[in-house]
């Protein structure tokens, strides 16, 4: 494996060595990498951070409940061709012009390595991923309007996310590497927060991660604050100067946390009766 194709971390993402290993295998065995893990983990921003340290463009599909295998590969314009045909605009006969090639055609047809995000893959519905063992496993695709097959110049180091909705299917994932994102423990969020404020005031950045962490432990919340939320809240608590003397108390600007009405009103409550999250 060359020594440009192994992804070290960094400097703006904090990897672990488990992970950086799953990178690693993934790119030696060119297969794809399915992570999991809950959201607000890092699981986009990793493939972010490997196109980055490798020097290579990302190209991201990001995946909906309405998105088709289809769609990723390539599409056939009939509605311009139709328009063409009725006002005489170009060479209908010419049907490759009207064929737009899809995030994993880009990807395919790039004329350097890609990395690839498929970003979220469990909101598309069941069939998604089987329709496309094919394409990722031999890394090709057939346009049946040309009768053409294209084929990867350089095969993209391809990132598959998922929050787990739901299930993937087994034949799908045979064909991946799997890695599972934890939770980042306390002293993994800290060199987290430092990464992306090298400056913060330290007695801040405890006080803001001992509420934190406090709030996770609290079955009654419905969604639970991750890192990124993590990160806005100290911004914010950096950008307003705000006491930060008994945070679990007064828990200034909660709705940088918490994002539900129901979780919110556990968090009033805790304050209407002066308590501290420790102590509910």
């Amino acid at each position: 494996m060359k020594d440009m194709n192994v992804f070290k971390g960094s400097d703006n993402y904090v990897v672990t060595e488990e992970l950086m290993n799953a990178v690693n295998v993934a790119i030696a065995l060119e297969k794809p990498l399915l992570i999991k893990g809950e959201p607000g983990t890092g699981k986009t921003m990793l493939a972010e951070a490997i196109s980055e340290a490798l020097g290579m463009d990302l190209i991201i599909w990001g995946i909906k409940s309405t998105t088709k295998a289809q769609e990723g590969l390539y599409v056939y314009d009939t509605v311009q061709r139709l328009y063409d045909s009725q006002f005489g605009e170009g060479d209908v006969k010419d049907i490759a012009q009207y064929i737009k090639l899809g995030k994993l055609g880009e990807a395919f047809t790039s004329e350097k390595q890609v990395v690839l995000l498929i970003d979220e893959i469990d909101k598309a519905d069941l069939e998604f991923p089987n329709d496309l063992l094919w394409e990722l496993d031999k890394m090709e695709f057939y346009i049946n309007e040309t009768k053409e097959t294209v084929k990867t110049n350089h095969r993209p180091i391809v990132i598959i996310t998922s929050n787990a909705e739901k299930e993937l299917p087994d034949a799908f994932l045979r064909r991946c590497i799997f890695h599972y994102i934890e939770f980042p423990d306390k002293q993994k969020m800290a060199e987290i927060i430092d990464v992306h404020f090298g400056d913060v005031d330290k007695t801040l950045a405890d006080a803001a991660l001992d509420a934190f962490y406090e709030l996770r432990k609290m079955d009654e919340l419905q969604k639970k604050p991750s890192t990124s939320e993590l990160l806005d809240w100290i911004q914010a608590l950096m950008i307003s100067g705000v006491d930060v003397g008994n945070l679990s108390e007064k828990m200034p600007f909660v709705g940088v946390l918490l994002k539900k009405n129901q979780d919110i009103d556990v968090m009033n409550e805790i304050k209407e009766k002066g308590y501290s999250l420790r102590r509910w």
